[in-house]
């Protein structure tokens, strides 16, 4: 309405064009309201960055303020006009569970008309072979390849991702598992909105897409893609600020991609960090096949001894007697804590390969990192894995909370110098 008064004072003339000028008057206003409106429509459709969660069931996890993965995956993959890429380690179906809904979405999809394209790892593929064939058996729009990590960099396909129509893109901790979504604690983030950033998640799509072409016996001119570029600002998240990000991927070495690694980011981060730094994974393990990696190490060392509070939380599968000797040299570093989560069995029975904190993320200060690695040479160095750097001090606020909600929760165990560990079964 006050629009409207300014432009009828400013426009109105005397005599016989008077009632003409209102008109416009009000006609200008009218284009003004609708382009505020379009403006305002466009602005909140577009980027938007979104923490997802699963929680294992029967516990006390829940963050009320932050979706649930299946919730996210089935608003994403129902909103799908033209493509749908996934790119997963493994898929592995229960009927009736919530990965059930999901998977007939994606099919729902394809019947729609949507070009479905999945990709998972080959070694995976010959333990979960049944539910992803079966996607591909239902419609001629989904198609699936499967990927020799293995015989490209030494690793394994370990990164869960996916992106819809080229506009958001879905990646975090959450594997295509029906365990993921009711059994495990995991982590991972919605964006939306940036095509360049997308497109970078699109390129490494499309190049994994022809490298498993060549395995099944195609041929193809790899190109060398270059992800590097200046920070992408991503003008509002969830929680009312605008923040930088960056994306990220491994493996670090593999000379066929050039850009922003995950390792050198998180490394970067733990260097500059000043106040405090907090790291949560399913498993942190500093020696790999060629003796002690030091990189990490080394780091969180030195951001300890110069003042830093470092906290690293891991699973009970990562208390093998190699790993819990290292947490016991690491807490004697000033400054320094390790802790351990028991998730409890389900009353249900026992489930394998569930019931386990299989987050991976870092905060320092007021950056932090979500991805799909694990804290290990491998993954690095030798795997397909994704990520996204943030720098936001409320967003990264509250990764942190999610961090100190494990951390304090009644299922946190603190590694003693004294302590004897023994590795949670898993199967």
């Amino acid at each position: 309405m006050i629009e409207t008064k300014i432009l009828e004072r400013e426009i109105i003339l005397p005599g016989l064009h008077r009632n003409k000028s209102r008109k416009l008057g009000f006609f200008l206003a009218k284009i003004s309201l609708i382009l505020i409106i379009l403006t305002s429509s466009i602005y909140s459709q577009q980027n938007n960055i979104e923490l997802v969660e699963s929680i294992p069931v029967e516990t006390t996890l829940d963050n009320p303020d932050i979706r649930s993965t299946q919730e996210v995956w089935l608003e994403m993959i129902n909103s799908s006009q033209k493509t749908l890429d996934i790119e997963q380690f493994y898929i592995s179906n229960e009927k009736g569970e919530p990965l059930d809904t999901v998977l007939n979405a994606i099919v729902a999809a394809a019947e729609r008309g949507v070009i479905v394209r999945i990709i998972v790892d080959g070694e995976m593929y010959r333990t979960y072979p049944d539910d992803v064939t079966w996607m591909e058996q239902q419609s001629p729009n989904i198609t699936k390849h499967v990927i020799d990590f293995k015989s490209l960099a030494g690793g394994i396909q370990h990164a869960k991702f996916f992106i819809v129509d080229g506009k958001e893109v879905f990646l975090g901790s959450q594997n295509f598992d029906w365990r993921a979504l009711k059994h495990i604690h995991e982590l991972g983030l919605r964006i939306s909105g940036d095509r360049d950033l997308i497109r970078i998640y699109s390129d490494i799509f499309n190049e994994d897409w022809k490298y498993s072409e060549i395995n099944d016996g195609k041929t193809w001119n790899l190109p060398i893609y270059t992800i590097s570029g200046p920070d992408f600002m991503i003008y509002k998240s969830i929680y009312g600020d605008s923040i930088h990000i960056k994306p990220t991927i491994s493996p670090k070495e593999f000379y066929h991609i050039n850009g922003d690694k995950d390792l050198d980011e998180i490394i970067f981060m733990i260097n500059y960090a000043t106040t405090e730094i907090t790291l949560q994974f399913l498993s942190y393990n500093p020696v790999n096949k060629d003796g002690y990696w030091e990189e990490v190490d080394t780091a969180l060392i030195s951001a300890s001894k110069r003042g830093v509070k470092v906290r690293l939380l891991v699973s009970d599968w990562n208390l093998g007697k190699t790993s819990v000797e290292h947490f016991k040299e690491l807490i004697q570093y000033p400054n320094f804590e390790v802790r351990y989560t028991e998730i409890p069995d389900h009353s249900g029975g026992f489930i394998p390969y569930a019931r386990v904190e299989h987050c991976k993320f870092i905060t320092a200060d007021s950056v932090c990192w979500i991805g799909t690695s694990n804290m290990s040479y491998d993954y690095f160095y030798e795997s397909r894995n994704v990520g996204l750097v943030v720098e936001s001090g409320k967003f990264t606020e509250r990764v942190r909370d999610i961090f100190y909600k494990s951390w304090n929760s009644e299922y946190a165990r603190p590694i003693e110098s004294t302590g004897e560990y023994r590795s949670r079964e898993r199967n």
